[in-house]
């Protein structure tokens, strides 16, 4: 990277909510540029790292307990949530969670609210969310709530790439859609991505999720047990196991023929 610092650095972070820990002493990096996922279960502490890096933890009742988090260099730490939106992190929630009753239009500009620039600049990163997104253009004037699923997932995303974020904060962006949908949201990040923006992307959609990034981690109760390049984990016997849905081929072919040569009665079967 020539000495480019990272998008993010997350070093030795601790996090909870009360006496309960959700994190223990993550560490994790973003390179200038790149996309990097965390993966793991339901309670792994995923979205409490996301939370944790934009420093919304306490608006969920939970708090950092030590670690730091950097972004290009520079501590976020004690910030805001809107100053860290000014250092250029925006996040898209999981759940979406637009503005219902306020039009496309509104949950966008609410989106610029945090951001420096004049008119011009906003106008620009306007643009780019219809680029992106055309069917935002097409709905500014209908309320969010009466958008689809998967418009709205497009929307939550636009909302925060009006901050001209460098670094992006997906939290399970292919949850509940179907899948050419989560396929349009995988293209729409690959493109953001390309555009010169950092993704950290939680996401429960392994396959997806691996495709997109060049690096990920797996978290486990609120632990980092695996790190490495995207396509390692993928091929790991490990991650393919339990986040991909593969068995272990000679497994699978052992009971095969375990149930063959010595077959279950069908009564047996049946009363089971």
């Amino acid at each position: 990277m020539g000495g480019t610092a990272p998008a993010l650095e997350v070093k030795d972070l601790t996090a909870g909510y009360g006496p309960v820990r959700a994190l223990r002493q993550v560490s994790l990096t973003v390179p200038a540029g790149a996309v990097v996922t965390v993966l793991g279960g339901n309670g792994a502490g995923k979205s409490t790292l996301l939370r944790a890096v934009s420093r919304t933890l306490r608006f969920h009742g939970g708090s950092v307990v030590s670690g730091t988090v950097s972004r290009d260099g520079r501590p976020l730490d004690g910030l805001p949530p809107d100053r860290v939106v000014t250092a250029g992190v925006s996040q898209v929630p999981e759940g979406r969670q637009v503005f219902a009753r306020m039009t496309v239009e509104d949950n966008l500009r609410a989106g610029a609210l945090g951001r420096r620039g004049d008119r011009a600049a906003k106008a620009a990163a306007l643009r780019r969310v219809h680029e992106l997104f055309p069917v935002l253009a097409d709905r500014a004037r209908q309320q969010a709530g009466l958008l689809s699923g998967g418009e709205q997932q497009m929307l939550a995303v636009g909302r925060a790439l009006m901050a001209a974020p460098g670094l992006l904060l997906l939290d399970e962006p292919s949850l509940g859609l179907a899948p050419l949908m989560a396929a349009r949201i995988a293209d729409a990040v690959r493109e953001i991505n390309a555009q010169g923006t950092a993704v950290l992307l939680v996401e429960q959609n392994a396959a997806l999720a691996l495709r997109l990034a060049s690096r990920a981690y797996v978290l486990e109760v609120g632990e980092v047990t695996l790190s490495g390049p995207a396509a390692e984990l993928a091929v790991s016997d490990e991650v393919r196991r339990r986040y991909l849905g593969v068995v272990d081929e000679d497994a699978a072919a052992d009971a095969a023929r375990a149930r063959t040569a010595h077959p279950v009665l069908s009564r047996w079967e049946e009363s089971r």
